[in-house]
């Protein structure tokens, strides 16, 4: 069985710095319902949006290299 680590800080109202074995990433956004935005190390951005209920939207991409 793998072991993973994760852990997430508020650092500021609607700022959340998140700390993974692999990746740091920034979400833009706040507690409970509504829009959120993710900034990964890796390149990874996501864009979120959860709704009341089991409904939400969420689309990922990768930054494109040159």
């Amino acid at each position: 069985m793998p072991v993973t680590f994760r852990k997430s800080f508020w650092i500021f109202p609607g700022v959340r710095l998140n700390l993974g074995r692999n990746s740091r990433s920034f979400t833009f956004g706040f507690k409970g319902h509504g829009p959120h935005y993710t900034r990964s190390s890796t390149g990874r951005r996501t864009t979120s949006w959860d709704l009341p209920g089991p409904f939400g939207f969420r689309h990922s991409s990768r930054r494109k290299r040159t």
